[in-house]
């Protein structure tokens, strides 16, 4: 049985360490100096997050780890927004949505293009699973159209935003089109999101 490697100290320590500082945080601690030791303390967690996640993402392969990450960086992503907006009040209502707005922007152009950069400089010629890479992004498409684009055109209420029968059907739709994607990546398709020595042993 092949041993696996410990985790790196301070991927322990630091989710032990924002404990002491939200406890400290609980207890009155206060200041502007206090501020910035609580977002070295949250990036420093967040970092042993997606460090967990990644470790547990490459013990169960494709393409279940890919959900593991995207998981854990989901509920990141959600809790600081939540927190934000739950400290801001109504001033940070648009939070989540200009949030999403950039955390698409960067994926599709920022993230995707340091990829093809790194990648093209290192390998010369890249592949990549083109059935897979279209399911991804039509998924992805039709939720961002949904949730992004589609109140600007509606006229139930005014400004730019859902009312709440229109929003909860919006809600169930984004569900649907992200299960029906999961079903398709984990279960009926998942050879299209495979690399293409994984496809081989997937065949064998």
């Amino acid at each position: 049985m092949q041993a696996h490697a410990p985790l790196p100290l301070w991927s322990v320590a630091w989710p032990v360490a924002a404990v002491l500082l939200l406890a400290a945080h609980v207890m009155g601690m206060s200041g502007g100096w206090w501020v910035a030791v609580l977002a070295v303390g949250l990036v420093g967690t967040v970092l042993s997050a997606v460090h967990h996640a990644e470790v547990v993402a490459h013990k169960v392969g494709e393409p279940y780890g890919t959900l593991v990450l995207a998981l854990s960086i989901t509920v990141i992503e959600v809790a600081l927004i939540v927190s934000m907006m739950l400290a801001g009040g109504p001033a940070t209502t648009a939070l989540a949505r200009d949030t999403v707005f950039a955390a698409v922007m960067l994926i599709l152009n920022g993230i995707v293009g340091l990829c093809l950069l790194a990648g093209g400089s290192r390998y010369r010629e890249q592949t990549f699973g083109q059935l897979g890479v279209s399911a991804s992004l039509t998924t992805l498409a039709a939720i961002a159209v949904l949730t992004l684009v589609l109140p600007n055109y509606t006229t139930t209420t005014p400004g730019p935003m859902y009312s709440p029968s229109q929003l909860a059907f919006v809600a169930i739709v984004s569900l649907v089109l992200y299960g029906t994607f999961v079903l398709v990546q984990a279960v009926r398709h998942r050879d299209y999101f495979l690399p293409v020595e994984g496809r081989a042993d997937a065949e064998a």
